[in-house]
């Protein structure tokens, strides 16, 4: 398991998704060992907003450019200090505040709210906004959802309703291609919203990230919607012509 497997050597920039994976291990290891090293490491980095960009300097410790994603290039750095803070059987207070901490500043800077009642996350370039959501992205309803019950601050059910208006959002990017099934990225901005609107992002390759939101979703709110879209995506993707045509891809 080696970060630099996508370690940049024009740039010297290894992805906040590669070495945030590899949290849970480094963590378990801290303790192991009784060493604090790898919180002390990121407690240490300049966090913009308080922000993970997704790229780092392994040498310097530097960011690199700041691009801010929750989904590609970055997901999996936020799924993993739940995750880790879940593993310590919720004994880890510093590795839940940095989770708390970052989904706050994820609600600050980049969930926004269309104008048709969409709850989307947007993406962070250089201090300005890029109003895309990645497929990638729609992780984050179930993390929200997972992390709710320890929430700050008596927002368990902030958390829950968070993560259903992120659901919502992406089961209407599936609803509105002529397919049902998800693009790899959609936008809201030229009064159009949770549709992709460029060639390069009309495409569905089996990712799993709306029907695991949907999976976290139903299991804590038990609200049959969420098995009911999950059944709509198994439905399309189980079409004779796309058993037959694929699982190379879709253009959606």
């Amino acid at each position: 398991m080696n970060p630099q497997r996508a370690y940049n050597l024009m740039l010297g920039i290894i992805l906040a998704e590669m070495f945030g994976t590899l949290h849970l291990e480094f963590i378990h290891l801290s303790h192991l060992s009784e060493t604090q090293c790898l919180l002390k490491v990121l407690n240490r980095l300049d966090k913009p907003e308080g922000l993970y960009p997704n790229y780092l300097n392994p040498s310097s410790g530097q960011w690199g450019q700041h691009h801010v994603s929750v989904g590609g290039l970055g997901d999996s750095f936020y799924e993993y200090l739940l995750k880790a803070w879940l593993m310590s059987d919720k004994t880890d207070e510093e590795g839940k505040k940095m989770y708390y901490d970052a989904v706050q500043s994820i609600e600050t800077h980049l969930i926004r709210k269309s104008s048709g009642g969409l709850t989307y996350i947007a993406e962070w370039k250089g201090g300005l906004l890029e109003h895309k959501m990645g497929h990638l992205t729609c992780f984050a309803g179930g993390m929200f959802a997972l992390g709710a019950d320890g929430a700050p601050n008596d927002k368990t059910g902030h958390h829950i309703e968070l993560g259903a208006e992120i659901a919502r959002t992406c089961h209407e990017s599936y609803d509105r291609t002529s397919m049902k099934l998800g693009p790899e990225a959609f936008r809201f901005d030229g009064g159009v919203e949770a549709i992709a609107t460029r060639q390069n992002e009309k495409y569905y390759i089996l990712r799993p990230e709306v029907i695991e939101t949907y999976m976290y979703m139903w299991r804590f709110t038990h609200d049959p919607k969420y098995r009911q879209w999950g059944w709509e995506a198994v439905e399309v993707s189980s079409d004779q012509r796309f058993l037959i045509d694929n699982f190379r891809g879709l253009k959606t």
